[in-house]
């Protein structure tokens, strides 16, 4: 059974540094995975994402120099260190994984996702 269980939010001060942590099981972490964050009332949106066989990275324009994403293939995790905190980085981030991915940030192309991790930043 495929599962993204993702760790690491939490609360932080505006300037902060978090890292989340997502683990993958069941063979899928060959394909691309990704990034994605959502606040209530407004869709889920695109954050990061990394392809293994390219090692190809993207990011959504507001994160860019304050994000990266990067992963442990060796033991099946992506993570996405966050620096630079923002008030407006608040929001619940999803881990998604997808075996044909064209479009980072269509999430309809990704097959699996994780349950979500709360990211609180205060001013």
């Amino acid at each position: 059974q495929v599962q993204l269980v993702e760790s690491g939010g939490g609360l932080a001060q505006a300037g902060g540094s978090l890292r989340l942590s997502c683990s993958a099981s069941g063979g899928i972490f060959a394909i691309t995975m990704a990034w994605f964050r959502q606040v209530p009332g407004k869709e889920r949106e695109f954050v990061a994402a990394s392809r293994r066989i390219t090692g190809t990275t993207a990011y959504v324009d507001p994160v860019k120099g304050r994000f990266t994403i990067s992963r442990d293939n060796s033991k099946n995790t992506v993570y996405l260190q966050m620096n630079g905190l923002k008030p407006e980085d608040t929001a619940v981030y999803y881990c998604a994984g997808g075996r044909t991915v064209s479009t980072y940030s269509r999430r309809s192309e990704y097959d699996y996702w994780g349950q979500g991790t709360q990211v609180t930043v205060s001013s």
